[in-house]
């Protein structure tokens, strides 16, 4: 069995949004040389998001939206976390979207289903941050 680890970095200019990293983490696995196994997709921050879904507009509008309903940034003094800080809801909305994805490798090819993309979700951007991929298999 052969693993391989990479970084991806990132950097998102607003505080929230949306990349997909599909194109990136099938480079990492055509560098990896790895045709049947698995890859896992690993947020490395607490208040970011790896997640599977479709790469459509109007959908990533919806999730924005909705998670911003469910956590929304302001106001900041609404959240304990927020004494000295203002991203209380980026750890929340980490919470409800997940830390990391794990899908199959077969044929040297990501394993998806129909529309599947692995996207980064950003909830308090402007700085760098990474993401980590670990692809184990033969």
């Amino acid at each position: 069995m052969k693993s391989y680890r990479q970084e991806l970095w990132f950097e998102v200019p607003q505080r929230r949004g949306f990349i997909n990293i599909t194109p990136r983490v099938e480079e990492c696995l055509r560098d990896s040389g790895i045709g049947e196994g698995l890859v896992l997709v690993n947020a490395m921050h607490i208040t970011a998001s790896v997640f599977i879904n479709d790469d459509e507009s109007g959908l990533h509008y919806d999730l924005d939206q909705w998670l911003e309903r469910l956590a929304p940034h302001e106001p900041v003094s609404g959240y304990r976390h927020n004494v000295g800080e203002d991203n209380a809801d980026g750890h929340l909305k980490r919470q409800i979207m997940g830390r990391e994805v794990v899908v199959a490798v077969s044929g040297g090819a990501l394993d998806f289903g129909p529309w599947e993309q692995i996207f980064y979700g950003e909830f308090d951007g402007r700085r760098r941050k990474r993401v980590l991929v670990k692809i184990i298999g033969a």
